[in-house]
């Protein structure tokens, strides 16, 4: 297709460029993506299933295996704000178009490539990646490619559904694609908060954010116009999060949650009504826990948190939350067709914020941010795995989950109690990869309970742990680890039998890895 076909064609609407230079750079993705060479780095947009390019994977993949069957080669490093859409992260993954990963991924055949060890996957706290970047710790960033919805009369630009390090991307790249997506409303604009104040050591200066509403920074991404290589129009929606209708197990989760929110006020340790800002990670059970917020003694509540799902647009539309602040939006379909329908109103109750200031520890701090985030497994001293099964096999990454647990008021980590139709404990007795100590962790919930660790020594938390979160057919197996444990003459403070301590794990080579 020429570029004079897509002038004319149903994906370009020329009131979403606005600005005669960029009009004059409008083509096809094919023509766009032709300008990335073999072994570039390149940085796209997205942050989970929300503001991913839509034309450029595909027409990279196409590339790739031209080259290909020439007898050519071709790859590219590959920066992202945190997962992207699956089917570019797939279809870049299967064509082996992917040499190097960072910083967090959640799709299969990715996860399969970086297991394989055929890509280099560098798994990183989502706060760190801007400044790491800058710093040059992966090279040049040969080409930026950003999804934006739309581009302003004086060259401004206009973010879509996530912000991500898209900031980031069109400052550092040496040349620039933009996608712009006439499906995302142009209602979006003005929801955005796009700070640039943030600067190196020894430069920086505190970051005055206050409060979740606070607006620091401007509604729109700013780029050199001379950097711009290709202005690329597309009209298709963003992928959809997938999402499960609350079930037993994740409503019992949510349940004593909302409990320990009600004693938390009762002891005057939260606002009564408010409570302090909350953080959900993605999936299910923050979902869930999110929507049983919705019967609760709660209101005038607040989130700042990385991504928005549909619990939080309900809560936003039945009053309960006064504002919410992240970097995307991970909606379901039916949670993308209510943004979308509604879209006024949720301009003045969400801000999306550059992920290095919505994971910035020193807000996180600052805000007491409640921190709610699923894990893999805990062990019975509090340490949990976030991110490798059997200790070795990499399931997505730590995503943001650091940035919270370590610097939030109250850090809480949720999870089923079993896996693999129970035939797997959550809790165990060390935990084969530890992404946050336990020093770090102060709560554990699953569908059994919820143990409070805070003033418990290791002794203590262990046994609160397995009585209150464990599966009750592993309880025994757990307390008989702890009884021989404590028996022996070096038990020490956090006692343990270092040759048993990972026997549970030899249920996923008899079973089967959790990965397929």
């Amino acid at each position: 297709m020429t570029s004079s076909d897509h002038r004319t064609g149903p994906s370009y609407d020329p009131s979403r460029i606005r600005h005669d230079h960029f009009r004059s750079l409008v083509t096809d993705a094919a023509t766009a993506v032709a300008q990335i060479g073999d072994g570039d780095t390149v940085a796209i947009s997205g942050f989970a299933s929300a503001g991913t390019p839509k034309a450029f994977a595909p027409a990279l993949a196409d590339r790739i295996r031209a080259i290909r069957a020439a007898g050519g080669r071709m790859s590219v490093n590959l920066l992202t704000g945190a997962s992207v859409a699956n089917e570019a992260e797939a279809v870049l993954a299967e064509v082996d178009g992917v040499a190097l990963r960072m910083p967090y991924q959640s799709e299969p055949t990715a996860r399969r490539k970086i297991n394989s060890g055929s890509v280099d996957y560098v798994d990183i706290h989502l706060s760190h990646v801007a400044q790491q970047v800058w710093e040059g710790y992966y090279g040049d960033v040969d080409v930026a490619v950003v999804e934006v919805a739309a581009i302003t009369e004086d060259g401004r630009l206009v973010p879509s559904m996530s912000v991500g390090n898209n900031k980031t991307w069109l400052d550092v790249a040496d040349k620039v694609i933009l996608e712009v997506n006439s499906w995302v409303p142009l209602g979006v604009e003005g929801m955005h908060d796009v700070y640039y104040g943030t600067a190196l050591p020894p430069d920086r200066r505190p970051i005055m954010l206050t409060r979740p509403d606070d607006r620091i920074g401007q509604a729109h991404l700013e780029v050199d116009p001379a950097k711009v290589i290709a202005v690329v129009p597309t009209d298709q929606r963003d992928s959809e999060s997938a999402l499960a209708a609350p079930d037993a197990v994740s409503e019992a989760i949510a349940g004593h949650v909302v409990d320990f929110f009600r004693h938390e006020v009762a002891r005057g340790r939260l606002p009564e009504g408010s409570l302090l800002p909350l953080q959900a990670g993605i999936g299910n059970v923050a979902n869930a826990v999110l929507a049983g917020l919705a019967a609760g003694p709660f209101s005038e509540l607040t989130c700042y948190s990385e991504v928005i799902q549909d619990s939080m647009l309900r809560l936003i539309r039945e009053g309960k939350v006064a504002h919410a602040s992240a970097t995307s939006l991970a909606l379901s379909g039916q949670g993308l067709v209510e943004l979308v329908g509604n879209i006024d109103l949720y301009r003045r109750h969400i801000t999306l914020r550059p992920q290095e200031i919505s994971n910035h520890p020193e807000i996180v701090r600052r805000l007491g941010v409640i921190g709610m985030n699923g894990m893999l497994e805990a062990d019975v001293y509090g340490n949990v795995n976030s991110t490798h099964v059997g200790g070795t096999r990499i399931m997505n990454g730590i995503g943001g989950s650091g940035d919270f647990t370590r610097n939030a008021y109250v850090s809480m980590f949720l999870s089923p109690s079993t896996a693999r139709n129970g035939s797997i404990s959550a809790i165990v007795p060390m935990v084969p990869h530890v992404d946050h100590t336990e020093h770090d962790v102060q709560v554990i919930v699953t569908e059994h309970g919820l143990a409070d660790l805070r003033g418990l020594s290791p002794r203590r938390r262990s046994g609160v742990i397995v009585d209150r979160c464990a599966d009750p057919s592993f309880r025994p197996l757990l307390h008989d680890y702890l009884d021989r444990a404590r028996a022996r003459p070096d038990a020490g403070h956090t006692p343990h039998i270092l040759g048993e301590a990972f026997s549970f794990h030899t249920r996923l080579a008899e079973t089967g890895s959790m990965l397929g």
